[in-house]
């Protein structure tokens, strides 16, 4: 192989294996999603609210920032509803208890699920000068944060609330050690408990969440909302070759159930959304999943063990 392509692949490798854009380059999800708290649910919004929590490493040391991409709602990614008129909320939560406090592991804004030390806050109605831009919060001490012995880091929580409108916010995040580019942390990583986002308006496009099953769970509760009958949802992993679940309509859940695996356990779960050859435009959804005690499950944007391949499918390599 020629040197220089090589090193090229080995490049992108690392940047994609580093990187912490929310969503992540694996999921090809377009945009976060948070509609304004007058919007109808039907657009595709249950609760207004999403809350995403991200693990700086204990072994970096050094001032970060969370950067929000397009964090005003208007302009050409926003979905208005007429004029826009919709005020979103971004709110930076460290210190103990903003991840370990039960109403953050919530999968709706109840309780205290703002829990933690609120670092930063900022709202956003239409402003031009945001429109396609990036936004930055920090610089923020790994030390602020609450830390985890289970991931070995220090964890953030922001959240973004619809307080007023009923237009859509689309939005992109990034863990940045820079305030003005996009510099990844080596070994982060960023997670949820409940996705809301939108999807491609392209029927080729296939979009990706990936779940992670602890130890100890024995079977999970798939819960969508809103999905519009837009194609499929199939669940691959490494003992699961393509089951399809059961698909939401407009303004509504749809539930499913699956048996956990043995092979499964301490893995991802991949999550497709394929869309159907008719094009549903503007597709908002809403996913979570419970394990068997009803506890929600954290999807991460950077696959634990990597991107889930079923062991069963047979190579095939070509006889030279």
């Amino acid at each position: 192989m020629n040197r220089l392509l090589y090193t090229s692949i080995l490049l992108t490798i690392c940047a994609l294996g580093y990187s912490q854009p929310v969503p992540n380059v694996e999921e090809n999800i377009p945009y976060l999603m948070t509609f304004g708290m007058d919007a109808d649910t039907d657009w595709g919004d249950d609760d207004f609210s999403q809350a995403f929590f991200f693990q700086v490493p204990d072994d970096y040391n050094q001032p970060f920032f969370i950067r929000v991409f397009d964090p005003d709602t208007g302009g050409e990614i926003d979905e208005d509803r007429g004029l826009f008129d919709t005020r979103c909320v971004f709110e930076v939560f460290g210190g103990e208890g903003n991840w370990s406090n039960p109403a953050a592991k919530e999968t709706s804004p109840v309780g205290n699920y703002k829990s933690g030390t609120l670092l930063d806050s900022r709202a956003f109605g239409e402003n031009p000068r945001y429109d396609n831009q990036w936004f930055t919060f920090g610089p923020y001490n790994p030390a602020q944060g609450e830390y985890s012995e289970e991931f070995k880091s220090h964890i953030f929580k922001i959240i973004c609330e619809g307080i007023s409108g009923d237009d859509g916010n689309m939005y992109q995040y990034y863990l940045s050690t820079s305030a003005t580019e996009n510099r990844p942390i080596e070994d982060a990583n960023a997670f949820a408990y409940e996705y809301s986002f939108r999807m491609h308006n392209d029927v080729e496009e296939v979009s990706h969440i990936y779940p992670y099953v602890d130890e100890g769970t024995i079977s999970v509760r798939i819960s969508n909302f809103d999905w519009d009958m837009d194609g499929n949802i199939v669940v691959i992993s490494v003992a699961r070759q393509g089951r399809e679940v059961k698909i939401s309509g407009q303004d509504h859940w749809a539930y499913d159930e699956l048996r956990v695996e043995n092979e499964e356990i301490k893995s991802s779960m991949d999550f497709r959304f394929v869309k159907a050859k008719s094009l549903v435009r503007n597709n908002n959804v809403v996913v979570n999943v419970r394990n068997q005690y009803g506890e929600a499950m954290r999807f991460f944007t950077i696959p634990l063990g990597g991107v889930p391949k079923y062991r069963g499918e047979v190579e095939f390599i070509p006889i030279e």
